[in-house]
């Protein structure tokens, strides 16, 4: 019988990467929302650390191409080291946003565990958008639209710099999901980069299961699978409680699909769930929605069932793992 795994919860209840103010209450909705039973419900022990204690939103305008860039960098300095410890107990930490810049203090953490390890790394990018801006690309400054690049190499040294290797990640490591929403300036960067997009006319064009088949191509026990999962992912049909709507988003079944086959991989060891804004929530509906969502990423499904998907080559040329 296999060792029960635990589940870390990582509340950082913070918008000082985001255009709009909320996302601080995100981790207390998805508590609310049920997130530790359901969590329990799949045979995890769950230990709830709390809410990490950083500074506050000055809502502030820009300052050198970056909004409140010492409070954003506190605050994935506080995410980078809690996300390490737990990874280091053998936990599976899941960080609650708070919004996506946050991503850079759990994913650099992530990053520098597989180092430790001599282990892949593949990051699923679950998001309406890129994240790949700059201060030179970005018209906002807000971090929260740059944390990929960031992890990539490209920002400011206090952000690329958490966790002692820049870039924390490769583009090749990376497979963006449900991307609808893209600057001009940030396109043309993406495509430079060589990011692997399967933006929603691939999903329309495909279908979610060949989507999935190609973004989880080429896992093997010796990789470490981690989801960020920007809620905004989902079309704003089922999920009004974000901050930056995009139309056009995976309907609830397709959206199932996707968590359901990437738990089928059984490589999932790091979550982030950010951007729920409760704000502009309906009664709760989108944090409830996240966490059945969440409660199929762990294994629930509608029929205990082999998995439907072959394992393929992965088509990237450069490897998974961490240097």
């Amino acid at each position: 019988m296999s060792a029960v795994r635990t589940a870390s919860l990582i509340g950082a209840p913070t918008d000082v990467g985001a255009a709009d103010r909320g996302a601080s209450m995100g981790p207390e909705a998805l508590r609310v929302a049920g997130l530790d039973a359901a969590l329990r419900g799949r045979e995890l022990e769950v230990v709830d650390l709390g809410n990490l204690s950083g500074p506050g939103n000055p809502w502030e305008p820009p300052h050198a191409g970056y909004r409140h860039l010492p409070q954003v960098v506190r605050w994935n300095e506080l995410v980078h080291q809690t996300v390490y410890d737990e990874l280091r107990r053998e936990r599976l930490p899941i960080l609650l946003g708070g919004d996506h810049c946050l991503a850079i203090g759990s994913i650099s953490a992530v990053a520098r565990h597989c180092r430790e390890q001599g282990r892949r790394l593949r990051v699923l990018w679950l998001d309406a958008h890129a994240d790949f801006n700059t201060s030179q690309l970005s018209p906002s400054g807000n971090v929260h639209g740059m944390p990929l690049a960031c992890l990539c190499g490209f920002g400011p040294r206090e952000l690329t710099g958490i966790g002692g290797v820049t870039p924390a990640l490769q583009a090749a490591w990376v497979r963006q999901i449900g991307v609808r929403s893209v600057d001009a300036g940030e396109k043309r960067f993406v495509h430079e980069q060589g990011l692997d997009v399967f933006d929603m006319r691939h999903v329309d064009e495909m279908g979610m299961r060949q989507t999935m088949e190609q973004a989880l191509a080429g896992l093997d026990r010796d990789t470490h699978l981690h989801v960020s999962f920007d809620v905004d992912f989902l079309d704003p049909e089922i999920s009004p409680g974000v901050g930056t709507q995009v139309p056009g988003g995976p309907t609830y079944r397709e959206a199932q699909l996707c968590m359901e086959m990437i738990a089928d991989t059984h490589r999932l060891a790091s979550l982030d769930i950010v951007e729920l804004n409760p704000a502009f929530d309906v009664r709760n509906k989108t944090a409830v929605l996240a966490v059945d969502l969440i409660e199929s990423l762990f294994g629930k499904s509608t029929l205990v069932r082999r998995p439907v998907w072959p394992a393929r080559k992965s088509r990237k040329s450069a490897p998974d793992t961490v240097a």
